[in-house]
Parts: structure tokens; sequence; C-alpha cells
């Protein structure tokens, strides 16, 4: 009995994770952020990891959980406070202004959703007693969505090692941080809209919108860099805060994204949300299965979405009456009028596994990165309605790949949904192209959820990854750029071609000289 005692003992301790259990401290991002990250979260909690996530007293998604040791702090705003500063931002997305008071519009909106949201930070560093604890707990490393930059703060305060899990920065600076090269020749900016095959005219735009990335950023970022300056005790930037990242897990691949050049210390793990299909509860397989051989259209604008302007919503209903398939609409908005038998308006839907489901002919999105993916997971053509943020440039992505077409929210007509939505149904080459998108995506050695596990369990082991942080964050711009160099050896070919002038010009001379000596005068002969 005491042997085979022993020999559990020893089988539990070799297992992966559970012998070797650290800490880990997670600041995530409130809303559709989370969800993905509290995937990984869970994961290592399973592994053997202690795992304390810190979360405000008020959020939208994030609440305790027994997998994982939640700790909370208190706010000074109320949910509905929070609420009216994302529908003010969604709204103005939805205005239809002229150029420039639209940009300006966005950008005022934006800068107020930053400061509304990194309040939090705030908080956080006015609790004393939750500092005390995060201080006395002898974290490993830090896993946080960078977004608000209050986990980048959090860690450089504690000096731990952290990990990024993010899809990306409104200004490229998931790139500029690490020190990715970005030849604006073919890596298109944030809010262009190009691929990465440019006409002259979108190289000069993308070049314009590269030279105003910081300006704005650091509009958005204003308060977090103050406030920073503060806790940290010195002069900080946006780059200081974010280039000693120890690895950059970044929800995409490059089945979605443009091919461009990458450091080592960015791990791509695009997917990551995608789970297998479980099967449908009673109420929608009974609705999947009516559908009969027409099938079904998911439409869901998001986690954080779930209702339009009047307006919007009769156009789009009208549109739907147009197709013979089953309309499963994540809808919570005044129903419109017009809503067509076709169409069933439900609070909540399995995103994963009605996109799963056989009878699904189309997907009907706001462009999400998650639910892009859960789209070329489980290969669904899409129609895409983009609304802010990235997933215009998401939309780009899938409509440049032949995966979908995508509808400007603010010009579109019934008539162009329904024709979008007609067109991906039956023309073969959507379903052809993100089936294709579907299978190299697929095609990989290990799942992004456990290389997000295993680069986190990393840093945690080793203290960081400096092994591969490349020597590019020690030169300054004109080091980076080469620019003495280029201007050493400037110096020195003209310098050379200066001395050799002059040698030339004084052998000319001396030639002139000689000649000017060994000439005799002569004289004329007199009669």
């Amino acid at each position: 009995m005491t042997l085979r005692l022993c020999c559990a003992w020893i089988f539990i301790l070799l297992l992966p994770g559970l012998s070797d259990g650290r800490k880990l401290l997670v600041v995530p991002m409130d809303g559709s952020h989370w969800l993905s990250m509290r995937q990984v979260v869970e994961k290592l909690s399973e592994r053997g990891h202690k795992v304390v996530v810190v979360i405000p007293e008020v959020s939208w998604q994030m609440e305790t959980a027994q997998a994982y040791t939640v700790i909370t702090y208190p706010v000074s705003y109320t949910l509905e406070e929070l609420d009216n500063a994302f529908h003010e931002y969604v709204a103005t997305h939805l205005k239809d202004l002229p150029f420039p008071l639209n940009a300006l519009a966005l950008y005022n909106s934006s800068v107020h959703v930053f400061r509304t949201f990194f309040v939090q930070c705030k908080n956080l560093f006015s609790s004393k007693e939750t500092l005390q604890y995060l201080n006395q707990s002898g974290f490993d490393a830090v896993l946080t969505d960078p977004i608000l930059m209050c986990g980048a703060t959090l860690a450089n305060y504690f000096s731990l090692p952290f990990v990024f899990f993010m899809r990306g920065f409104p200004c490229n600076l998931h790139y500029e941080a690490p020190q990715c090269p970005s030849p604006l020749s073919y890596t298109p900016r944030l809010f262009t809209f190009n691929s990465d095959h440019m006409t002259f005219f979108q190289r000069v735009e993308n070049a314009l919108v590269s030279l105003l990335e910081l300006v704005y950023c650091n509009g958005f970022y204003k308060d977090a860099i103050k406030f920073s300056s503060e806790v940290l005790q010195r002069d900080v930037s946006l780059l200081h805060l974010l280039n000693s990242a120890s690895i950059w897990l970044l929800r995409f691949d490059f089945v979605f994204e443009y091919v461009r050049p990458v450091m080592p210390n960015m791990v791509f793990i695009g997917g990551v949300n995608c789970a297998q299909r479980k099967p449908l509860s009673e109420e929608f397989e009974a609705i999947v299965n009516a559908s009969g051989e027409h099938g079904i259209v998911v439409f869901s604008l998001g986690s954080m979405v779930s209702e339009i302007p009047m307006k919007k919503a009769t156009e789009i209903a009208d549109a739907l009456a147009s197709v013979p398939q089953t309309v499963l609409w994540r809808y919570t908005g005044e129903v419109p009028p017009n809503l067509p038998k076709n169409v069933k308006l439900v609070k909540w839907l399995p995103q994963n596994d009605l996109l799963a489901h056989p009878k699904t002919r189309a997907f009907i999105t706001h462009g999400g990165s998650h639910g892009v993916y859960e789209g070329i997971c489980n290969a669904v053509p899409m129609v895409l309605m983009p609304l802010f943020g990235d997933q215009m440039d998401n939309a780009k992505r899938v409509e440049s790949r032949g995966a979908g077409l995508t509808l400007n929210i603010l010009e579109m007509t019934s008539k162009d949904i329904s024709t979008a939505l007609k067109a991906v149904i039956n023309d073969k080459k959507y379903k052809e192209n993100i089936k294709r998108l579907s299978d190299l995506h697929l095609d990989r050695p290990i799942h992004p959820l456990d290389l997000a596990v295993h680069w986190v369990e990393f840093v945690m082991r080793h203290k960081g990854a400096p092994h591969l942080r490349p020597a590019a964050h020690d030169l300054n711009w004109i080091q980076y750029h080469s620019l003495d160099v280029i201007t050493f050896l400037l110096a020195v070919v003209l310098l050379s071609l200066f001395i050799s002038f002059k040698c030339c010009l004084f052998c000319c001379r001396r030639c002139c000289c000689k000649k000017g000596r060994t000439r005799k005068p002569t004289k004329s002969k007199s009669h």
C-alpha cells in the first residue's frame, strides 16, 4: 500500500505544470478582450500555477471564478457611467459626418474612452491594501492586455517580467515597441484600410498616417503616460512602457494578417479562442433543424454591441427577408416593425457551436478578431459590418482573401446587404476561399492556446526572455538607421573626391607651367 502511494505521488509530481507551480499576476482588459485571455488563465490554473487576477469591482464581463484567485479593488465610477462612455463611443462611429469633422469626433471620442477606462488604473494604485497584497505575493511574472497601459505600469512598478496578450494597438505600437521593421511600401497602417498591395497614392497615404500615429497615440495615452511617470518616478514614454515586454502574444497569424517582418519575442496565437464544437441546446438545435435544406445564417455584432439605431435595424430586417435561410440574430434592442418570419432574435447565442454546424451558410459579423477567427476555424464565409477600432482593417483582410464581403454600415442599404449575403451564400468561390484559409490555419503543430500557455510558463521559469531582446533597443534613432555610418562614409567619399580633384588640378597646373617655361619666344627676322 505504501509503495503504491509513493508511486502515485511520484506520478503526480512528474505531471507537467504540477511539479513546478508558480505565481502569475493577471491584469486583464474588460469586455471582449477578456474572453480569450480567460481561457489562457484557466489553462494555466489547471496546470498547477497560482493565478491571481486583479479586476475592478465594477466591470462588464470579469467576475469571480473557482479556477483562479480574483482580487477586486474599489473604483470611482458606476456601471452606468461605463456603459454611457462605451455607448457614446459606438454612437460616434455611427454618425455620418463629413471629413474632417468625423475624424475629429472619432479622435475626441477615443480619448474620452481611454481616459474613462484608465481611471481603473488610478483607482488600483490608490488601493494601498491591494498594492501591499500584490507586493507581498512574490509573483514570477505578469500577464496583461496592455491596451490601457495599466498592466505594463504595474509590472514596471514591481520590476516583474511581463507578457502581453492582445490583438494590437491603434497606432502600430505592437510593431514599434519590439523594434520590428515596418516598410511603408507593403505594411499597411491601421485605419488606412489598405491591403499589402498598394497603389502609389495608397503608399503616400500610408506614409502620412505613419507620421501621425505617435501624435494621436500620445493623445490617447496622455493620462497614462503622465500617471505612469508619477508612479515610476521617472519620465516615461509609450515605447519605454512597452519595449521591455518579454513576450508578445498576438491574437492573429499570417493566414489572416499580411506577411511582414517580425521579432523572435512575438508569438502568434490567432484562433486561440476557437474551441471544439459542443452540442447545441434543444432550443437552438430545433431552430437549426427546422431551417431545412436552406440552413441558417448567424448574425452577431460582438459581445459588446447587441443593438443598433432603429433605421439601420429596419434596413437589415428588410434585407434578411430576401434570403430563404433562417437567420439567428443576437439583438436586444427594440424589435424592428418589419421583422421577417425567417429571423429569430436572441439575447445570446452559442456563436462558435452554431458556426461549426454543417447547416450554417454564412456569418454576418462586425469584424472583431474573435468572430473572424471563429469564422475561419469553422470555414464559414462572412459578410462584415465593421463598427470601430481594428474591425475595418480586419474586414479588409478577410475581403482581400476572398473569404467575405465588407459593407459600410453608414452607407449600406437593404439592397447592398441582400446582395452581399446572397453572394457569399450562393457564390462557391467564397466558401472555397474560406475553406482554404481554414485548412491553412488548422494545419499547425500546436494549438494556439497551448502555445500561449507555454510561453507564459517560459517567462515565469526563466524570469523573462532577455535572449530574445534585439540590440536595437539599445540604439538611438541615428544609430538604428546607421545615419552616423552613412554620414561618415559620405564624408570619406567626398573628402577622397576633393583630394583627387585637388591632385588632378595640381598636376594640370604643373604641366601647364612647364610648357610655359620651355616655350621660347621667336624673334622675327628684319630685312
